[in-house]
């Protein structure tokens, strides 16, 4: 479990979003949410919101357990798969 400054409330959230993607193409949209969060990468000192990003290969995902699977059957459906 991560900590909680009990007090301003303030922790470690994660947002998660799975893609249906290539290598290439959720590398491009981590590149834009990173963007998103951090319009000025060369500022100086830290973010207001410290934050960090990873792209997650799909057998480690796999590994812990499929909490994709609407999105494996959206692909499916849509012939995408």
């Amino acid at each position: 479990m991560a900590p909680t400054n009990p007090v301003n409330g303030k922790g470690t959230y994660e947002i998660r979003i799975g893609l249906w993607a290539t290598r290439e193409q959720a590398l491009e949209v981590k590149e834009r949410l990173t963007r998103a969060l951090c319009p000025g990468p060369e500022h100086e000192g830290p973010c207001e919101i410290p934050w960090s990003s990873a792209v997650l290969e799909p057998q480690v995902v796999d590994e812990g357990g499929d909490h994709y699977e609407e999105l494996v059957t959206q692909a499916r459906i849509e012939g995408s798969y």
